[in-house]
């Protein structure tokens, strides 16, 4: 089946040159296309044709009007929970801190118990409309964490629910098991049992099941050490997976030398990164994911996103929604956040939402630029310049949300 997207006023390549990220100063360089439409095969890019050229095709969309970004990736969620944690808000708005919460019971461990007294169906319920509503935001990747089961059994009813969606969603849905999030309530003084059950029962089940392409873990001092995620690292690596690290959020306690040792695929959110470990990330080929949502949500201090770039990292941004720290299910609020906090230029955030967001997922040979032969999978905005992206805060401004070719979301009241 051939489908043109036509009349766009610019389509917005990003275009890697095949090298599928940016890093540095190649995130200004969006490498727009005028006078041209898209010809996709099969939910595939095929061509890229003038206007002036007539071409017979199944199918026309008209984007009148509008820029055509790539389908936009949020590569980093916490978006399978139960419960609210509203009270642990009015908490902080109290002066309490994020690791005196968690210290008091609350915090993950409190999300954890809603996730444990839900079922299987509960859980699907629950994550069906966040999905829906990050496609209404132009989002046609959405990596999803497990995380707030901490045990076997809830552990893995989490990635059977994320899985479910990977399979019956129309858009890409991305595992990550996150069973080193925190220490459970029953091993909070018997850390080595908990790792035994991560690397000799969950992993091994999760890879013989095929319930996650990659797994994460949050190196902290409230979380788990150093020498306890290396040790996962070592059995995740030698099994196959892709390997994520949070690190550098409220303590420096060695996760970029650990991310390099692993050559992982990306270290999520860096708010105290030191100027020693902003000059090692930069030579590597990780992704940076930055999440300006935590920062904005919990009155904390940003990245350095200016000095990571200016430094030649590779620099990706994601809501990192969830419950207790971002609860923000807004891609659009995080670009402009990137902008407003970050001081990042507006074509780094567009890289950086897109084609590098692809990479620390591991998938940006397929997606997360308009190239030909990737994935036919585009947000459309009705606007005429990207920089109304940024400059309309809280309007979300998606026309089309297009995944391998087809309309998956449109908003009939924008002209």
């Amino acid at each position: 089946m051939l489908t043109l997207i036509k009349n766009a006023t610019q389509i917005i390549t990003v275009d890697t040159k095949g090298k599928n990220y940016k890093r540095g100063n190649e995130m200004k360089n969006l490498f727009p296309l005028f006078d041209h439409s898209i010809l996709i095969e099969n939910g595939v890019i095929k061509d890229f044709i003038p206007n002036s050229k007539k071409i017979n095709v199944d199918e026309e969309i008209d984007a009148s009007n509008c820029i055509v970004l790539p389908g936009l990736v949020e590569c980093h969620t916490h978006s399978a929970f139960a419960g609210s944690r509203s009270n642990e808000f009015l908490m902080r708005l109290k002066g309490a801190s994020y690791e005196e919460i968690a210290a008091a019971g609350g915090g993950i461990v409190s999300t954890m118990k809603a996730v444990r007294n839900s079922s299987f169906d509960d859980l699907l319920k629950l994550l069906n409309p966040k999905i829906n509503h990050f496609i209404s935001q132009g989002v046609t990747t959405l990596e999803i964490k497990s995380g707030y089961g901490l045990s076997f059994y809830d552990e893995i009813k989490l990635l059977q629910v994320i899985n479910y969606f990977k399979k019956n969603s129309r858009i890409n849905i991305i595992p990550t098991f996150l069973g080193a999030h925190t220490y459970p309530p029953e091993y909070k003084n018997d850390h080595k049992s908990y790792i035994d059950l991560i690397i000799n029962q969950l992993l091994p089940y999760i890879k013989e099941n095929n319930l996650a392409d990659s797994i994460d873990a949050f190196l902290e001092s409230s979380a788990f050490s150093y020498d306890e995620v290396d040790q996962i690292f070592n059995v995740a690596k030698k099994l196959g997976f892709n390997l994520r690290l949070h690190t550098d959020q409220f303590n420096s306690i060695g996760g970029i030398d650990l991310a390099i040792k692993h050559k992982i695929n990306s270290v999520d959110h860096l708010e105290v990164i030191n100027e020693n470990d902003i000059e090692k990330i930069s030579k590597s080929k990780i992704a940076t994911v930055l999440l300006p949502g935590v920062s904005f949500f919990l009155d904390y201090q940003y990245a350095p996103a200016r000095k990571l770039i200016d430094k030649n990292s590779i620099v990706a941004l994601s809501t990192d929604y969830n419950p207790g720290s971002s609860h923000i299910p807004n891609i659009h609020l995080i670009m402009q956040l990137a902008a407003l906090k970050l001081k990042m230029e507006i074509e780094e955030i567009i890289s950086a939402v897109t084609i590098n967001s692809s990479y620390a997922l591991g998938i940006s040979d397929k997606t997360g630029s308009i190239e030909i032969g990737k994935e036919a999978s585009f947000s459309i905005f009705s606007a005429k310049d990207i920089s109304e992206i940024i400059y309309n805060i809280g309007y979300n401004l998606i026309k089309y949300t297009i995944s391998k070719g087809k309309i998956i979301y449109s908003n009939s009241e924008l002209k």
